[in-house]
């Protein structure tokens, strides 16, 4: 039996066939258990004898059992590492490279034309205060946007902006003239969402303030950005419009060549010369902080725009929504040309 034993577990190549060696010969029903439960019907004086003699050979197989589950293990242990070893010989591996989002790229190109023209870049808070972001602004109580239909209440009677301008107030309120900033950052407003329309989106808004600042400056201004993104044959065009913190008011649009080939006029944004009554609540706020009364009688400028449009047209994007819905399918479309 010991030999007969000692050759199946020789023989055993994984534990799963030595487990079962092991019960065969040394479990509760196993061979060896079976000898020493016959123990009983020997005469007296034969059980030690024959007692001794079974367990010698239980102690060799048991010995075999645990040298050879040692030697199988530490196998399957090599194995192991082997699988999980790293070959430096080997070239490595190409990993997915991410990119800039539209929005950031456009942003960037925007920022940059207006760096050039010797701007300042500004950021101001989103959850803003009603006054900054209405009042200041002449956007009395009774206008439209001020209705819950448009903007986006919080309980402690503040509000998330709904557009960059408060920046201009909080800017002139801290700093005199002559300025030339602009301002970046996300807007909410309270409105249904579709492929052109979201909640939240992103604006990019610039002030100019000094003396004798004129509607030619303004529209100078337009025309170099539109150069700036579109080649020097881009045109400007501007047609009045009423936005209350500017008087005159205008919304502009650029002439280009998209990249069908077709020429068109894109409209981009809003601008005009700040209004008086801007300047007035912007001395009274410095007044209130006890600085001196220094914007009633200067000119200037302010104009606002949206990224998103001009991705959209850039890239070939046909719904704002994908900007926003964090969908690799869509982003990774852009990674080689973004960066």
């Amino acid at each position: 039996m010991q030999q007969e034993a000692l050759q199946e577990i020789t023989a055993a190549d994984t534990l799963e066939a030595l487990q079962a060696v092991k019960t065969k010969y040394v479990g509760k029903k196993g061979l060896i258990t079976q000898q020493l439960g016959g123990l009983g019907q020997l005469p007296p004086e034969e059980r030690k004898a024959r007692g001794a003699e079974i367990n010698v050979v239980r102690q060799a197989i048991q010995a075999a059992l645990d040298e050879k589950e040692g030697t199988l293990k530490r196998a399957a242990l090599d194995a192991k590492l082997r699988s999980e070893a790293v070959d430096v010989t080997l070239p490595g591996l190409g990993l997915p490279s991410g990119g800039l989002h539209p929005i950031t790229r456009v942003y960037d190109d925007l920022i940059g034309i207006y760096r050039q023209m010797g701007y300042a870049v500004v950021e101001g808070p989103e959850v803003e205060e009603e006054h900054y972001n209405f009042e200041a602004l002449n956007v009395p109580w009774y206008h439209p946007a001020r209705d819950l239909q448009d903007t986006f209440w919080l309980e402690d009677g503040r509000l998330l902006r709904t557009h960059t301008s408060p920046m201009q107030i909080r800017y002139m309120v801290d700093h005199e003239p002559p300025l030339k900033i602009v301002v970046r950052g996300k807007v909410y407003r309270y409105e249904a969402t579709d492929a052109t329309h979201e909640s939240m989106f992103h604006q990019l808004e610039g002030l100019v303030v000094g003396e004798g600042i004129s509607m030619a400056d303004l529209k100078g201004t337009i025309a170099e950005m539109a150069r700036g993104l579109y080649g020097p044959s881009a045109k400007v065009r501007f047609q009045p419009s009423y936005y209350p913190f500017v008087e005159p008011g205008a919304d502009f649009a650029v002439y280009w060549d998209n990249p069908r080939g077709e020429s068109k006029w894109l409209e981009l944004g809003g601008c005009g010369m700040v209004h008086p009554n801007v300047f007035k609540a912007v001395d009274d706020l410095r007044e209130q902080a006890g600085k001196d009364r220094i914007y009633e009688g200067m000119t200037g400028f302010a104009f606002g725009l949206g990224p998103e449009r001009i991705a959209m047209l850039k890239y070939g994007i046909p719904d704002i929504r994908y900007f926003y819905a964090n969908d690799p399918k869509v982003m990774g479309q852009f990674r080689g040309e973004l960066g």
